[in-house]
């Protein structure tokens, strides 16, 4: 059973107290399709739409961009209770374009899997890519940037640019910042590839500095990137880098809001 005292959030109350649906969340986020599974009930799903729905309009608020632009210009799917995968919180499906939350366990989890999609979504309006890219295995911005894919000429993307040189380089950009060698001291020890991958380094700054150095709290949208524990601070960036990580999000973020309201308006 879904709990509701799990949770703790301290943001605007969107909904004047309402009950919120999926049908709500996909039209005001401008959603392509949301699917809930069918062992989740009816008052599950009313508490699950309630959590969903305060935590995009957060993740809206503090990213500074309209609320439709969370759906990714409808090419993001929601799944909620189903499609999920064992022992996991959430996931990003490349194929499909899914966000899956998982009905027990993905509180906490939806920043990180949002920055995902988004890292996804965004290489062709960022990188020249060729028309045959979309037959090659699943890539992200992060991967193409580290890898200096040529850029689009736009101020959007010299931001961008500017957010993936802020997590990923140290601050003369000429190494890699001290959150990346961390992580790969991490894969070291474990034996694996995961923790120092590029989309990884970047879903996790994003989720630290959201949760870090937002005056919103909430803790279905991202949680437990701040306990105290030596691996959890080896997982993420330094204090004073998450606020450096946070102001570079809004650079881009706010500007790519700014866009997305002006094309709505003509």
């Amino acid at each position: 059973m879904l709990k509701t005292a799990r949770y703790f959030r301290n943001g605007a109350d969107y909904r004047s107290g309402e009950q919120a649906n999926f049908i709500d969340i996909k039209q005001c986020f401008g959603l392509n399709h949301i699917s809930v599974g069918k062992w989740v009930t009816k008052e599950e799903s009313d508490l699950a739409a309630n959590l969903v729905f305060d935590s995009m309009a957060d993740l809206s608020q503090i990213l500074q961009i309209p609320t439709e632009l969370i759906g990714l210009r409808k090419t993001l799917n929601l799944l909620f209770g189903r499609g999920g995968q064992k022992g996991v919180q959430a996931h990003y499906s490349p194929l499909t374009r899914e966000l899956a939350l998982a009905k027990n366990a993905g509180a906490g989890a939806l920043a990180h899997e949002f920055w995902h999609a988004f890292d996804h979504y965004i290489v062709d309006k960022a990188f020249d890519v060729s028309p045959r890219f979309s037959f090659k295995k699943y890539q992200c911005a992060s991967d193409l940037w580290l890898n200096d894919s040529l850029l689009k000429s736009h101020k959007l993307n010299d931001n961008l640019s500017a957010l993936f040189k802020v997590v990923l380089l140290s601050d003369d950009g000429e190494q890699p910042s001290e959150y990346v060698t961390n992580a790969i001291k991490l894969d070291k020890q474990q034996g694996c590839y995961y923790f120092s991958k590029p989309t990884e380094l970047m879903a996790r700054a994003f989720e630290s500095a959201i949760e870090a150095c937002s005056d919103i709290q909430n803790n279905y949208l991202v949680s437990g990137t701040l306990k105290k524990d030596l691996a959890t601070q080896l997982m993420f960036p330094a204090a004073q880098h998450r606020s450096q990580i946070f102001s570079a999000m809004i650079d881009y973020f706010a500007l790519l809001g700014a866009a997305f309201e002006r094309k709505l308006n003509n």
